[in-house]
C-alpha cells in the first residue's frame, strides 16, 4: 500500500480528512463522523514508511527531532491534502484533510445569498470563524473565487500551507506559505504591506502581532480575511480585545470597531438527504449600532443586535437553523440539538 492509493480511498469513500495512528486501521471522516477504512492495524514503522516517500529531507530531519511537520500535497488531477505529521505516545500518526483541486463554487455551498456580497467591499476586515474542520477556509475561498472572476485587484493570501490554488483570471494572485515562504503570519504581514495588495488573506490570527497587523492592514485601506475559532460574534469581538494587554484594549475596539465588516461564525452539520453537511451560519455586518457595541465594550449586547437586524442581512445561528429546517435541508432534531433557544421551532 501507499500513500497515494490511500489519499484515492479517501476521495472515492467521501472522506474529508484521513488519519493514519498507530494500533489502528486507516481512518477516515465522512461527514463528520469518524470510519474504519478496510485493512491491517498500522505500527509507528508502516506509518513512517507511507509517509515518507513525499517527505522532504529537511521535514524528515525536523521529525526526528521531535517538530510536528505541516505541508501541502498535491496529487494530480484528484485533490491537494493539507497535512500533519506528528509523534504522540505510541510513536508517529499523521492528519490529511483533502482540498478540491478546483476553487468551491459559491452557489453549490448552500451559504446565505448575503455572504456573496462580500466580493464586492473594497477596504476593511472580514472574519470568518468556527471550529476546526467546519468550512471557514472554503467559505473564504469562495469568496475570493467571485473576486478572481469580477474585478482588477492584487490578492495576496498568507497561509499554513496553502490550500486551495488559485488559477489566473482578472486578478493578480500571490500565494505564500509559513515555512517555505516566509517565516511567520506577522513577518508576511509587514511585507505584504509594500507589495501593493488590494485584498489579504490571512490564514489564522494565532497571536497578539498578526492580530494587531491584520487590523492594521484593514485600517490603511485593504480588504482583509482573516479566521479565528470562535463560535460567536460576541466571543469573536471578545477574544480579540482580549488578544491586547489591558492598557491598549480601548484602543483595539475603536480600531476594531471602525474596521470591522462582516463576522460569520460557521459551522456544519449533516444534511437530511445524507450528501454531505450544510452550514449554519451566524453573520454579524458592521451597521453603525454594531460598530458602536464593539467601541463602548458592549460585545454582551452583540447577539440581541444581530437578532433585530434581519432586514440589514444579519442572523443568529438560531435563525440560520430554522431556515434550514424550513428549506428541508436538515432535521428537526439536528436543528433542536444545536439551537440555544428550543422555542424558536415552536
Amino acid at each position: 500500500m501507499e500513500i497515494t492509493e490511500l489519499f484515492q480511498d479517501t476521495i472515492y469513500g467521501g472522506g474529508t480528512d484521513l488519519h493514519l495512528n498507530p494500533g489502528y486501521p486507516p481512518m477516515i471522516r465522512v461527514e463528520g463522523t469518524i470510519k474504519k477504512m478496510e485493512g491491517a492495524l498500522l505500527d509507528a514503522d508502516m506509518i513512517y514508511d507511507l509517509i515518507a516517500p513525499i517527505l522532504s529531507e529537511e521535514q524528515k530531519a525536523l521529525l526526528d527531532k521531535g517538530h510536528e511537520v505541516d505541508f501541502a500535497y498535491e496529487l494530480p488531477n484528484f485533490a491537494r491534502f493539507r497535512i500533519n505529521v506528528f509523534k504522540l505516545l505510541r510513536g508517529i500518526a499523521v492528519a490529511c484533510r483533502i482540498i478540491p483541486l478546483t476553487l468551491p463554487d459559491f452557489s453549490e455551498l448552500n451559504l446565505p445569498y448575503q455572504l456573496s456580497d462580500l466580493a464586492s467591499l473594497d477596504k476593511g476586515l472580514i472574519l470568518v470563524t468556527g471550529p476546526t474542520g467546519h468550512g471557514k477556509s472554503t467559505t473564504i475561498a469562495a469568496v475570493l473565487s467571485i473576486i478572481t472572476n469580477s474585478r482588477d485587484d492584487h490578492i495576496i493570501t498568507i497561509e499554513d500551507p496553502i490550500e486551495f490554488v488559485f488559477p489566473t483570471h482578472k486578478c493578480l494572485v500571490s500565494q505564500r506559505e509559513l515555512g517555505t515562504h516566509t517565516l511567520s503570519f506577522a513577518s508576511a504581514l509587514k511585507s505584504a504591506l509594500r507589495e501593493d495588495p488590494d485584498i489579504i488573506m490571512v490564514g489564522e490570527m494565532r497571536d497578539v502581532e498578526t492580530a494587531a497587523l491584520t487590523l492594521t492592514a484593514a485600517e490603511t485601506g485593504h480588504l482583509v480575511f482573516s479566521t479565528l475559532h470562535t463560535n460567536s460574534a460576541m466571543s469573536t469581538a471578545q477574544r480579540i480585545v482580549d488578544m491586547f494587554p489591558p492598557h491598549q484594549q480601548q484602543q483595539i475596539r475603536v480600531q476594531l470597531a471602525d474596521n470591522i465588516r462582516a463576522v460569520i461564525c460557521q459551522t456544519l452539520i449533516p444534511r437530511k438527504d445524507n450528501m454531505g453537511r450544510a452550514p449554519v451560519c451566524e453573520i454579524m455586518f458592521g451597521s453603525p449600532a454594531i460598530r458602536n457595541l464593539i467601541r463602548e465594550g458592549k460585545t454582551h449586547q452583540l447577539e440581541t443586535a444581530i437578532q433585530t437586524a434581519i432586514k440589514e442581512g444579519m442572523q443568529t445561528f438560531d435563525q440560520s437553523l430554522k431556515q434550514l429546517l424550513s428549506s428541508g435541508l436538515i432535521t428537526r432534531e439536528d436543528a433542536m440539538a444545536r439551537a440555544s433557544n428550543k422555542n424558536i421551532f415552536s
